[in-house]
């Protein structure tokens, strides 16, 4: 309601300037520029896009960064109303242009020297991640848990794979189902991303024996190839 009215936002950005002076909050501008991914999608017509919020330093256009496991070159920035700008310093939100592939939102974000280091610090990030996601024990699919729901042997487990139209979306699956658990089945979103289905997602689905799930994404040719063959 505020948002539309008015109402009480001078107040509120009172109260924000009053504690941050009480607490000394403080941020380097002149510095190479950290933050935090809001939100990411894949757009048509400019690919990966990331709303991105600067926490320390400017982030510029031009500037080689890294974000979660993705990196890039700057090629352009968007502030809150879509207009271009040229830099963007602490506390302030704007969308990226120029990015490897789609980050996830909540990953960190930080300028580097070149795109040598760039491309080297994101294949790192995801080395431990990719082994992090082979600790991950592979379950059942949905078949063969309702089968044997009834039968002994413990709890069920679901695998699946969540695949969104933006990062948000695929955020609020993943706690969602995830809540679904209960005594007789645990749900276990083994991977979840943003854009179409691809042939390495279903790949990924059918070595884990998981269930795909596409919301306002479809699958491509090769996926929907691998999802008959292997009975997805």
């Amino acid at each position: 309601v505020s948002a539309k009215t008015g109402d009480g936002v001078d107040a509120l950005l009172e109260a924000i300037e009053l504690q941050a002076e009480l607490m000394e909050l403080r941020a380097p501008l002149d510095a190479r520029a950290t933050g935090a991914v809001i939100e990411a999608s894949l757009d048509k017509g400019r690919g990966p896009i990331a709303t991105v919020l600067v926490q320390q330093g400017t982030l510029k256009k031009g500037d080689y960064l890294v974000c979660g496991v993705q990196y890039g070159r700057v090629r352009a920035l968007f502030d809150e109303v879509g207009k271009q700008v040229d830099s963007a310093g602490p506390s302030i939100p704007v969308v990226v242009l120029g990015l490897s592939g789609v980050p996830d939102a909540g990953d960190d974000f930080v300028v580097v020297a070149d795109e040598r280091l760039a491309r080297e610090v994101a294949q790192q990030r995801e080395t431990k991640r990719r082994e992090s996601r082979l600790v991950k024990q592979p379950g059942q699919r949905m078949e063969d848990v309702i089968a044997q729901m009834g039968a002994a042997g413990g709890m069920q487990q679901l695998n699946i794979v969540v695949k969104a139209d933006v990062q948000g979306s695929a955020e609020a699956l993943r706690e969602s189902l995830a809540a679904l658990s209960n005594e007789k089945i645990t749900i276990n979103v083994i991977e979840s991303g943003v854009g179409g289905i691809t042939e390495s997602d279903a790949t990924r689905a059918a070595s884990a024996r998981a269930v795909i799930i596409g919301f306002n994404v479809r699958a491509d040719a090769s996926a929907r190839r691998v999802i008959e063959n292997a009975g997805l």
